[in-house]
């Protein structure tokens, strides 16, 4: 039974069992940005679990794609090297929301394995276990499923605590828990296969002839801090099942790389790199890594440096390390989404849908890593080679690869591992912190981020309101430090009770403006968070004095804050628009909003087309033009992700957020300042796009009178464009066409024209060669010839001599271009990269090539002459003469 059979067949048992089929949710969390990725079956059904959701259906099953690699639950470094560890895989699993309890679960688990009509697999192969004090199950296993006794085993507190057992399980330290059963399989009943191990409980538990198949938690109590157990009124049901564990014993195999899917994987791998498809753990991490990687950009997320993207960027670098390894110098993952596609395709359609931009993307990361992999391993076999014995790679080599070979940490512990080598962890912890540290240096609040504010936090009125008159300062920081008068002339930051002042945050910069009081004038350059929720406002204090306690007038500079908010919220929409013509993987990575611009930073693989550029644009100003209300509503986290919310990963929300909706064109979470109507952000035009990392793109963009002013100076460029070249605007584009071919053809007839000028040259330089040593040597200066023609005028020179070296210099533009050629039968005494070389150092340049012909560049024209007149003695030198 192949892995879609086996997965179709769970899921019709269940549906049968009058359970609802829910697809696989994303592997990003929609509804908790905190988790990397979704790494089991009751991911999506959590909040259904604790109360919070409700659904119509009370019994449901899945086959939920799922990852382990970073965070907690991280199975990276022993994927390949064990048989059950996998960086993606499927758990199949039942769930019950307080509707069937222990006997109904442990009934279907059971009847599904060893039902003639399902998985058939013998009964005398099987084992169970249950929570040492959950008799309930025990009775269930053994009275109504006919378990024989010596075949339970009861699980205590194993893990050194009350209720720390591998059959109890938690959501955490406090709410929903309760005991679990588990299902064993014996890969070698007879011992004809040699796997070692015992059932669990036994001191043999830890081999691999026992294998837990199937977990069935009972969510049975309610967990209060102080550890006391409620029974809850409606206990739940969650159960898993990993799809390749059972596939692997439906296909009679004990590893589960040897199941159908791996073995297409391995195969494929294995042909790309001409290797037999044996047990190499090189084919089996890329095997498995294509999987997480294909999936992880199915759902939006990039290879980038931080947060997902980054776990991303892990595990296609460790399998590109391990394609190198194999002899795979070229780009080869990208090849693999092809088969993968075949074998999974059917049952996630995205695969094939999204194939493409799968391709592309992985193509890209791997020719970006190539650039520096070589160099990166170089320095590792080096920095190996000086360890004397030693077994442990210094830190701050291990940080070298990780900052400028882009060698993520656990790539080079895998490498060192299979060397029998660790790491410096300790050491490369202080790099790291070294490197934070000079980040924090060069922050651009310096130390107003560190200021120690511990007082109270300031209430914000600036949604509704640009001025307040009856502000209290209560606290004053000059250079960090707390201070109680402010003279004039001073610089400071200065914390308010009541504020309209936006302080810096979610991408939007803090506000400008002037409290005042009296005679004193404070300007307002910024405005930024300080301590646990007080707004800090920096800037300047140019007349009277100001002391702690005294009561201000505040007020924003409103057209700053207005061109500041039209951006902000055509950033909104910018982000929809830009899902929905690129797709849905578009993730933001980071935004900067100022009053000139916003600049949106966003997952994507490749450079924005023209025609992209297009699209996106008139999107946003559809929106514009449509004029709808803009408003923000406090909503419950949970209520807004369920409304169709956007969260960012990374961000931190409280149980309380503010929801941003634009009409029907956008609804995200933002605490930022926005217009009221889409219509006030006037008009959208994007300036620039570029990218600024791997599979990270970045747009800029400006609104309102800026861009006005944007379009009216393009309009004068036209223009004036049209006017020089003397054509109409519509005829511009035509005009330009005809002058650049006129231009193409007229620099072909002098290509041409230098080249005779050139064999006219080499004639007459041919007889100025002189005697050194008994060979013929040429050297000459010629200012103005370029590169091209300087190869073309040494060969025919060369071919003159017959015999004999010739070096030729150039000058240009503060440039020097030099050439050294060397005859045949000379190369054995003068090699021509030595002689361009020596010429090279002497200008400010240098340069390499064959021994017969090398080039070189320099920056100081002003010793070419010098430089030249060297080369005689060193020839003489090299000949004996």
């Amino acid at each position: 039974m192949n892995s879609n059979e086996l997965r179709a067949k769970f899921l019709a048992y269940f549906a049968q069992q009058a359970h609802t089929v829910v697809p696989s949710s994303p592997l990003v969390p929609g509804n908790d940005p905190t988790l990397l990725f979704t790494n089991a079956g009751m991911v999506q059904f959590k909040d259904v679990f604790t109360g919070r959701d409700k659904r119509p259906y009370t019994r449901a099953a899945s086959s939920q794609r799922c990852v382990r690699a970073g965070g907690k639950h991280n199975d990276l470094e022993n994927v390949g090297y064990t048989a059950r560890h996998h960086t993606f895989f499927e758990m199949l699993g039942n769930f019950s929301f307080g509707d069937y309890f222990k006997r109904d679960a442990i009934q279907f688990a059971w009847e599904f394995i060893t039902g003639r009509d399902w998985l058939g697999i013998d009964p005398k192969r099987l084992c169970v276990t249950v929570y040492q004090e959950d008799d309930e199950a025990y009775e269930i296993w053994n009275k109504t499923i006919g378990v024989p006794a010596e075949r339970i085993v009861r699980i205590g507190d194993n893990k050194g605590a009350r209720y720390a057992s591998d059959n109890f399980w938690s959501m955490g330290d406090t709410g929903p828990c309760g005991p679990c059963t588990e299902i064993f399989y014996d890969h070698d009943p007879d011992g004809s296969k040699g796997i070692w191990g015992g059932m669990p409980g036994s001191p043999e538990e830890d081999g691999d002839r026992w294998i837990e198949i199937w977990n069935v938690v009972f969510m049975q109590f309610d967990r209060s801090k102080s550890g006391e157990m409620t029974p809850l009124p409606a206990p739940s049901v969650d159960t898993g099942m990993g799809l390749e564990r059972i596939s692997a014993v439906m296909q009679g195999v004990h590893n589960n790389y040897d199941i159908d899917i791996f073995k297409t994987l391995i195969d494929a791998v294995a042909a790309l790199a001409k290797v037999a498809p044996d047990s190499s753990a090189s084919l089996k991490v890329i095997a498995d890594h294509i999987r997480a990687t294909s999936f992880l950009i199915c759902d939006g997320v990039m290879p980038s440096n931080e947060g997902r993207g980054y776990v991303l960027r892990r595990i296609m670098r460790r399998a590109i390390r391990h394609g190198y390894k194999l002899g795979l110098n070229e780009p080869f993952f990208y090849k693999l989404v092809a088969p993968l596609a075949q074998v999974m395709g059917e049952a996630y359609g995205e695969l094939r849908t999204q194939q493409a931009l799968i391709e592309k993307t992985i193509k890209t990361e791997e020719e970006s890593f190539a650039i520096t992999l070589d160099k990166g391993m170089k320095l590792l076999d080096d920095a190996i080679g000086k360890l004397s014995g030693q077994t442990v790679i210094p830190g701050d080599v291990v940080f070298k690869l990780y900052d400028t070979y882009g060698f993520p940490f656990d790539l080079t512990a895998d490498i060192a591992r299979e060397r029998q080598l660790t790491l410096d962890d300790a050491g490369y912890e202080r790099e790291m912190e070294a490197q934070r540290a000079r980040a924090r240096a060069a922050s651009k609040f310096g130390g107003a981020d560190e200021l120690k504010h511990e007082g109270e936090a300031s209430t914000f009125h600036g949604y509704d309101a640009l001025t307040h008159e009856q502000s209290r300062i209560t606290a004053i920081y000059v250079g960090g430090q707390k201070v109680d008068t402010l003279p004039a002339g001073s610089e400071a930051v200065i914390v308010l009770d009541h504020t309209p002042f936006y302080a810096e945050g979610g991408g939007q910069v803090g506000d400008r403006g002037e409290l005042s009081a009296g005679d004193a004038r404070f300007t307002v350059m910024d405005t930024i968070k300080v301590g646990s929720g007080g707004f800090g406002h920096r800037g300047r204090l140019e007349s009277g004095t100001l002391t702690s306690g005294q009561i201000v007038s505040a007020a924003v500079d409103e057209a700053l804050r207005a061109a500041t908010q039209r951006n902000h919220s055509a950033t909104h929409l910018l982000h929809r628009a830009l899902r929905e013509v690129l797709g849905t993987h578009v993730a933001q990575k980071g935004s900067l909003v100022d009053e000139t611009r916003t600049r949106f930073d966003f997952s994507h693989g490749a450079a924005l087309s023209a025609d992209e550029i297009k699209q996106i644009e008139q999107r946003v100003n559809r929106a514009v033009l449509a004029n709808v209300p803009v408003g923000a509503t406090l909503m419950h986290y949970d209520a807004a992700i369920e409304a169709g919310a956007m969260a960012l990963f990374g961000e931190k929300y409280g149980d309380e957020v503010r929801v941003l909706a634009m009409g029907d064109y956008s609804t995200e979470l933002c605490g930022g300042t926005h217009v009221t109507r889409t219509g006030d952000i006037g008009l959208f035009k994007i300036v620039s796009e570029s990218g600024v990392a791997a599979g990270v793109r970045r747009v800029e963009a400006i609104t309102g009178e800026n861009a006005l002013a944007y379009v009216g100076t393009l309009e004068a460029r036209y223009k004036q464009a049209a006017d020089l070249v003397r054509a109409g605007r519509d005829d511009l584009a035509d005009k330009i066409e005809q002058l650049l071919d006129r231009s193409r053809q007229l620099e072909k007839e002098l290509g041409a024209l230098k080249g005779k000028l050139a064999s006219a040259a080499g004639s007459d330089l041919a007889a100025q060669a002189r005697d050194v040593a008994g060979t013929r040597l040429l050297v000459s200066r010629l200012d103005g010839v370029e590169g091209n023609d300087l190869r073309t005028l040494l060969d025919q020179l060369k071919n003159k001599l017959g015999s004999g070296i010739v070096v030729l210099g150039a000058a240009s533009a503060g440039k020097v271009s030099l050439i050294a050629g060397v005859t045949a039968d000379l190369t054995a005494k003068v090699k021509a990269g030595e002689l361009v070389n020596l010429v090279a150092q002497q200008v400010g340049g240098k340069g390499g090539g064959r021994p017969d012909m090398a080039q070189a560049g320099g920056t100081q024209p002003e010793h070419l002459d010098t430089a030249l007149a060297s080369v005689e003695a060193w020839v003489t030198s090299k000949l004996g003469g």
